[in-house]
C-alpha cells in the first residue's frame, strides 16, 4: 500500500491521506477507504483515530451507494458524522463543516425518498478537497 500511495505524495500531508481524496474524487470509494485504512490501523486509538475512521466510513457509505445498498449507506453516513463532529471545523487541512454538510445532504436525499431512489448518479457525485 505504501508504494501505491507514493503517487499521491505532496501537499505536505501523508501520501495515504492525500490519496484518499484523489481516489474519493475519482469515485474509487473502496480504494479511498483502503488507502486511508492503512494510515488509520496502526494509530486507530491516537488523536486522529476517530477522524480517519469517520472519513473511512464516509467512503464506505458511497461504496454502499455504488452497490445500491441504501440503508447501510445511510447508517455509515451517520457513523461518519458522529466521528467527524468530534473535531474542529478545520482539521488536518479539511473543512469538516463542509464535509458534515455534504453528509447531511446525502442523508436527506436518501431519506426524502424513503430509501427507494439511489441519489448517486453521474450528474451528482461527491467531491472533497483539502485546504491549501
Amino acid at each position: 500500500m505504501a508504494a501505491f500511495a507514493q503517487q499521491f505524495a505532496g501537499d505536505g500531508v501523508d501520501a495515504r491521506y492525500a490519496g484518499y481524496f484523489a481516489l474519493f474524487n475519482q469515485q474509487k470509494f473502496y480504494e479511498a477507504h483502503d488507502i486511508l485504512e492503512d494510515l488509520w490501523l496502526p494509530d486507530r486509538h491516537g488523536a486522529n483515530g476517530n477522524f480517519y475512521k469517520g472519513l473511512i466510513q464516509l467512503a464506505g457509505a458511497f461504496v454502499h451507494l455504488q452497490k445500491n445498498r441504501l440503508r447501510p449507506s445511510a447508517a455509515l453516513f451517520k457513523l461518519a458524522a458522529a466521528n467527524l463532529e468530534k473535531y474542529p471545523p478545520l482539521h488536518e487541512k479539511l473543512n469538516l463543516a463542509a464535509v458534515l454538510q455534504l453528509i447531511t445532504g446525502w442523508l436527506w436525499r436518501l431519506e426524502k425518498d424513503e430509501f427507494t431512489i439511489n441519489p448517486l448518479t453521474n450528474a451528482l457525485v461527491p467531491q472533497l478537497a483539502l485546504q491549501r
